[in-house]
C-alpha cells in the first residue's frame, strides 16, 4: 500500500485572509502539471505495465537468481515505488489543500485504487524474499557490492517474517487496505468540515484551536468551551472510526502472530521495544520535576488559583503579543541556519524560492503541519498553517528541518532514503532548537528571556510528556479494544486517565474535555506514531548537548547522519557522537536540559 503524507505536527493553527505578509503557495508542477496531464497518463500506463512484466519475471523465481539478477529485480522494484510514490504525492498533496472539495477527494481516491491494483501482484516480491535461508541471501550479499547497499532494506522486509501469512491472505490485505484508507479520509472530511462559533465568530477548527493560544482569557475559554461541544455532538462517528481502526488492526495484528499492539510500530521504527519502554518510564518518572513543576510556576504567573485546560498554551502575562510577519519568520529561521552551516542556508532556500511550502490558512485546507518527502527525484514540500504566533516560527523551523533532512536522504536512492519516525524528528527538533538558542541570544530583556526559554519549555513538555501521554493513551486504547466495542464514554474516560497524571495538580478539567482525544489525527493514521516525537526531542536534546561542548567535526558527523537516510540503525549513527539510545542514562540526559530551563525559570523568580 502507497501511504498518503499526514499532518504529522501538533501545530496551533484558523481561517481569513493573511496580515502576515505575502504567504508562499505550493508549486506542484514538478509532480504533475494537473489531473490531466499527459505525464501523468504516461505514468500510469508505464506502472500498470511495469508492475505486470514484474510479476511475470520474477514471481516463483527469486530462490534462483544470483546477485546479479537479484540487484536487476530490487531496481525494477525500487523504480516501480518511485512512480507510485510521485502519482501519489501528487494527488494526496492536492487533496490536503482543500480536503472539502469533492473532486480532488475522487481523484486520490481512483489513484490509491489504480495503483492499489496494480500493485497487488507485486505481493510476492517481500514473501519470497523472506523465504531465502540467510546463508543464501548472505551469500548474494557478499557477491555485489550494489546489492549489499540494499542490505538494511533487506533486514527490515525480514524483521517482518515471523509475522508473515500465505501468500492469498497478503495480497487480500493488500487489496483491503483501501477500505481501511476511507475510515481516514471519513475522519480528515468530517473534522475539515465543522464549524465552531467563537464569540460570533464562524471558524473552522484550525481558528478554534488557535484560539486557545489567545491573550484573552475569555476568548481562550469560549474556545474551549465551543471546541468540546461541537466534538461532543460528533464524538459518536469518532469513537465509530477508532473502534473500527483498532479492531482491523487487532484482528490483523492476531492474525500475524504479533505480541503487542505495538510491535508493528517498533518493527517499522526499526527500534528496540526495550527501547521504546526505557524512553516512556523515564518520562512519565520525569513528569513532577517537568510539566508538574512547570505548570506551577505558569499558574503563578498568571495569577491562577489553579488551571484549566484553556490555560495551559496562554501567552504570559509578559509576552508582547506581536504578530510576526512571513519575511521576519524566514530570516530568523535561515539565519539560525545559517549560522550552524552555511550549507544548511543552501539546502533550505529553494522552500521559499520556488514553490516548495505552503503557509497560508484556508478554509478546508488539512491542520496542522507537516514535511512530505515526496520521490528521490522531485523533492519535498512543507505545509503549514501560518498565524504569525512565535511558535509558529519555531513549526517553519521544524518542518524546514524535515525538508534539508529529506533532501540530503534523497543521495541514497527510494528504497535507504526513508528515516525511521524515531530518527525522522532528528533534524526538525535540531532546526527548532537552532532557531531558538539565535532567538534566545538575541534576547534584550529578561521578561525577553523569559517568555522565549517558557515558550520552548511549553514546546518540549508537548513534544515529551504530551505525547507520551498520548502514547499511553493508545496503548489503553487498543488494550481496551481487544475486549469488545468502546463507547464514547469508555474511550473518554481512557483519555482522562493520563491526563492529570500528566499535566499535574495545577490543573482543572472542564465538563467536555473528555473528548478532546478525537481530534488528533496520529491515533487515526498512524497507531503509535506518537512516541517519535519524545524520542526524537530526547535524541536531539542529547545530540545538542554534545554540540554546545564544542565537539570536533560535529557539522560534518551531522550531515553524514542525515545523509544516511535509513540506511543505518539507530546505534550506528549515534555512535560517532559517543551517544547510545538503549542506556536508559541517555533518556535522563536529553530530560535534565528540559528540567534546566525549568531551573532558570525558577531562579528568575527569585
Amino acid at each position: 500500500m502507497f501511504q498518503l503524507p499526514f499532518p504529522v505536527r501538533d501545530a496551533n493553527p484558523a481561517g481569513g485572509a493573511s496580515p502576515f505578509g505575502d504567504l508562499p503557495e505550493w508549486d506542484l508542477s514538478d509532480l504533475y502539471a494537473g489531473e490531466d496531464a499527459p505525464e501523468l497518463k504516461r505514468d500510469l500506463d508505464w506502472l500498470e505495465q511495469a508492475c505486470a512484466s514484474f510479476a511475470a519475471d520474477y514471481e516463483g523465481k527469486l530462490a534462483d537468481l544470483d546477485a546479479a539478477g537479484l540487484l536487476d529485480c530490487v531496481l525494477r522494484n525500487e523504480r516501480i515505488n518511485m512512480i507510485a510514490g510521485r502519482i501519489m504525492s501528487f494527488a494526496g498533496l492536492r487533496y490536503y489543500q482543500l480536503t472539502t472539495d469533492a473532486g480532488r477527494a475522487k481523484f486520490m481516491s481512483d489513484m490509491q485504487e489504480q495503483i492499489t491494483n496494480f500493485t497487488t501482484p507485486l505481493v510476492f516480491f517481500t514473501l519470497e524474499l523472506n523465504r531465502l535461508e540467510d546463508d543464501h541471501l548472505d551469500g548474494l550479499l557478499a557477491q555485489n557490492a550494489d546489492l549489499a547497499r540494499y542490505k538494511p532494506v533487506f533486514d527490515r522486509i525480514r524483521a517482518m517474517k515471523p509475522y508473515q501469512l500465505s501468500d492469498e491472505l497478503e495480497k487480500f490485505l493488500h487489496d483491503l487496505g483501501v477500505v481501511g484508507d476511507a475510515w481516514e479520509r471519513m475522519f480528515d472530511e468530517t473534522i475539515a468540515g465543522l464549524e465552531f462559533n467563537v464569540q460570533g465568530e464562524p471558524l473552522n477548527i484550525e481558528g478554534t484551536l488557535n484560539l486557545l493560544t489567545d491573550p484573552d482569557r475569555e476568548k481562550r475559554e469560549a474556545a474551549s468551551h465551543e471546541l468540546a461541544e461541537v466534538l461532543g455532538d460528533n464524538v459518536k462517528t469518532f469513537a465509530r472510526v477508532h473502534n473500527t481502526q483498532t479492531k482491523e488492526k487487532e484482528i490483523i495484528d492476531r492474525w500475524r502472530g504479533m505480541e503487542t499492539p505495538q510491535t508493528g510500530r517498533h518493527l517499522s521504527n526499526q527500534v528496540e521495544p526495550e527501547v521504546v519502554e526505557a524512553l516512556r518510564n523515564a518520562v512519565v518518572k520525569a513528569y513532577p520535576k517537568l510539566s508538574h513543576r512547570y505548570y506551577e510556576l505558569k499558574r503563578k504567573w498568571l495569577g491562577l488559583d489553579v488551571m484549566q485546560v484553556w490555560d495551559r498554551n496562554a501567552p504570559l502575562p509578559m509576552e508582547d503579543p506581536r504578530v510576526v510577519d512571513w519575511d521576519t519568520a524566514q530570516k530568523t529561521v535561515m539565519d539560525a541556519y545559517n549560522a550552524f552551516d552555511p550549507r544548511m542556508g543552501e539546502l533550505a532556500e529553494p522552500f521559499f524560492t520556488k514553490g516548495w511550502i505552503d503557509a497560508a490558512v484556508k478554509p478546508g485546507k488539512a491542520p496542522g503541519a507537516f514535511a512530505h518527502p515526496t520521490v528521490t527525484d522531485v523533492h519535498p514540500y512543507v505545509m503549514l498553517n501560518y498565524l504569525g504566533k512565535p511558535r509558529d516560527v519555531m513549526t517553519l523551523a521544524h518542518e524546514l528541518g524535515h525538508g534539508v533532512h529529506q533532501v540530503l536522504a534523497a543521495g541514497q536512492g527510494e528504497m535507504l532514503s526513508s528515516t525511521p519516525l524515531t530518527l525522522a524528528e532528528t533534524a526538525s527538533v535540531f532546526g527548532e532548537m537552532l532557531t531558538f538558542r539565535k532567538m534566545l541570544d538575541g534576547a534584550k530583556t529578561k521578561d525577553e528571556r523569559r517568555v522565549l526559554l517558557a515558550g520552548k519549555v511549553e514546546d518540549m513538555i508537548n513534544t515529551v510528556v504530551r505525547q507520551i501521554a498520548f502514547y499511553d493513551f493508545e496503548c489503553k486504547l487498543h488494550e481496551a479494544r481487544r475486549g469488545g466495542e468502546l463507547t464514547p464514554d469508555d474511550i473518554n474516560a481512557l483519555w482522562m486517565s493520563v491526563q492529570a497524571e500528566s499535566l499535574g495538580p495545577a490543573f482543572e478539567f472542564m465538563d467536555g474535555y473528555e473528548t478532546f482525544w478525537s481530534y488528533i489525527p496520529h491515533f487515526v493514521h498512524s497507531p503509535f506514531y506518537v512516541y517519535a516525537y519524545a524520542f526524537g526531542d530526547g535524541l536531539v536534546n542529547a545530540l545538542y548537548a554534545v554540540y554546545a561542548e564544542g565537539e570536533a567535526g560535529f557539522e560534518e558527523k551531522y550531515f553524514d547522519m542525515l545523509k544516511a537516510g535509513g540506511s543505518k540503525h539507530h546505534k550506528e549513527l549515534l555512535a560517532p557522537f559517543g551517544l547510545d539510545a538503549s542506556d536508559p542514562a541517555f533518556w535522563d540526559k536529553g530530560l535534565s536540559m528540559i528540567s534546566g530551563f525549568i531551573d532558570e525559570l525558577e531562579a528568575m523568580e527569585e
